[in-house]
């Protein structure tokens, strides 16, 4: 690797780890500022770090990796995004960031629900949080493969302290951000998530202008209709299952503890100002991501390249197109992607086992300094279960996502919406929701009726997990109603 790309990627480390000082100075003596920065954080940090916490090596990998494989038609995936994003920052998060509150000042996604549903405080506790670690080790694990590829694609080629490059990227990934996050809690999370999403935007918004004025516009098209005449159709080869499927990733919004915790944590009355500036840059960063898959696949045709992993078409376009000091802020960019989505998984991960574990069940008097320190280690912990998983090579990053996703959804989604919107639901009626929608999502998967069903095409997991979930919740609910439950707005 040339010099100028290392020092661009040397200053990014070094901007993290600033902003993990920083914060640890500011955020870090109790458990409120640790895990939500004291409820205080401005608007654009607040909608950014959701976006980048969100979207993470996927949106540089995984979604690129797609359209460039099968054209236009993976772009309903993005659509469906978007739409879930709307209706979340309307109806979830004004609702989450007030109940919260209300609801004894939860600090936790089980919390909220022990407090919200007290007969069944307990099962919601418990059984949230096992969810969370158990599908965010998981949906890690997806971060870190990206940072296996990127570091195998372009920074190592050859063994680490016995390591392969793909596993000493997978390494070197969790720990830069074990480093900030251990240290700076939720704060330094969000700030480096802020950042991070900055620089993402600009890297999806310039990677495919190049492309396409390097190219030419109208040799970009005939090359992609070259490959295949329905490669930039909305609809080519798309049947119904498979456009439902697409618009389904959806309903996973509703259910991802480490975006809604965002909305636990804005500053008061900054809801609506978050709303805007988190939707306008999804939109943007997805048209970024879709040019990426799109003109890197006609240039790739154009220019007789080699790319074995879809994926990594990224990595190739930064690599082949730019002086080398900007390949090291692209290259920053991925990483950005990755490492903030990682950081606010396992910080919500240990969240759950400090104050739904440790604190229930093994020591309920412990202090604040204890409770920070328990979670720093419950985060390292986390990792190494992230790291095990992803030491696979052969892990997809949309496949690991696609699990992880459908399992949040369909736990969380209509959970959440459920008990912010509709008061007479019951504790009873959540323990049901919670176990039904993770339990057909893991039925779904192991029967591998998510990739052939009923000798047709596969369906989504998160449709019929996500339907289950909300069907429970209304007929335990409707069966265990003995009295008007505590009314919601």
């Amino acid at each position: 690797m040339q010099t100028p790309t290392l020092i661009a990627l040397a200053l990014y480390f070094i901007l993290m780890l600033g902003i993990g000082l920083y914060a640890w100075k500011r955020s870090t003596e109790d458990s409120e500022g640790y895990l939500l920065g004291g409820r205080n954080l401005p608007p654009a940090v607040a909608a950014l770090s959701a976006g980048a916490s969100d979207m993470s090596g996927w949106l540089l990998l995984g979604l690129p990796g797609a359209l460039y494989l099968s054209g236009l038609v993976e772009a309903w995936i993005g659509i469906g995004l978007f739409v879930g994003a709307v209706v979340n920052w309307i109806v979830v998060a004004p609702r989450l960031r007030r109940q919260t509150v209300e609801y004894g000042n939860a600090l936790t996604i089980p919390q909220f629900l022990a407090n919200r549903f007290p007969d069944k405080a307990v099962a919601l506790r418990v059984t949230s949080a096992i969810i969370i670690v158990v599908f965010f080790a998981v949906y890690s694990a997806a971060g870190l493969v990206g940072g296996g590829l990127l570091f195998e694609s372009t920074f190592i080629d050859a063994p680490v302290m016995g390591f392969s490059p793909y596993m000493a990227g997978v390494l070197l990934t969790a720990l830069v951000v074990l480093a900030y996050t251990m240290v700076g809690g939720f704060l330094a999370v969000s700030l480096t998530d802020f950042v991070q999403g900055c620089i993402m935007v600009v890297a999806l918004v310039v990677m495919p202008l190049v492309v396409l004025f390097g190219d030419g516009w109208a040799a970009t098209g005939d090359a992609l209709r070259a490959v295949d005449p329905d490669f930039l159709s909305w609809f080519g080869g798309l049947t119904t299952i498979g456009f439902l499927s697409a618009i389904a990733w959806g309903l996973g919004y509703f259910g991802q503890p480490h975006i809604i915790v965002r909305f636990m944590a804005i500053r008061e009355g900054g809801v609506k100002a978050a709303r805007n500036i988190g939707l306008a840059w999804m939109f943007v960063a997805l048209i970024g991501a879709l040019g990426v898959g799109l003109a890197g696949r006609a240039h790739v045709e154009m220019n007789g390249l080699t790319l074995e992993n879809s994926e990594t078409i990224f990595i190739l376009l930064a690599n082949t197109l730019f002086h080398p000091f900007v390949t090291g802020f692209l290259l920053a960019a991925l990483l950005a992607a990755i490492m903030s989505t990682i950081s606010s998984q396992l910080l919500v991960s240990s969240s759950s086992l400090t104050e739904d574990f440790y604190r229930l069940f093994l020591k309920k008097d412990a202090s604040e300094r204890e409770a920070v320190t328990v979670g720093r280690i419950s985060t390292a912990l986390v990792a190494v279960a992230a790291i095990v998983i992803a030491s696979d090579p052969e892990s997809g990053v949309l496949a690991l996502v696609a699990n992880a996703w459908a399992g949040f959804g369909a736990a969380f989604g209509p959970l959440i919406i459920l008990s912010l919107t509709w008061k007479r639901m019951t504790g009873a009626g959540a323990v049901a929701g919670l176990v039904v929608g993770a339990g057909v999502v893991m039925a779904w998967i192991a029967l591998g009726w998510n990739s052939e069903f009923l000798g047709g095409p596969g369906i989504y997991e998160i449709i019929p997990g996500f339907a289950a979930s909300w069907l429970a919740i209304w007929l335990v609910s409707k069966a265990t109603t003995k009295e008007p439950a505590v009314a919601v707005a």
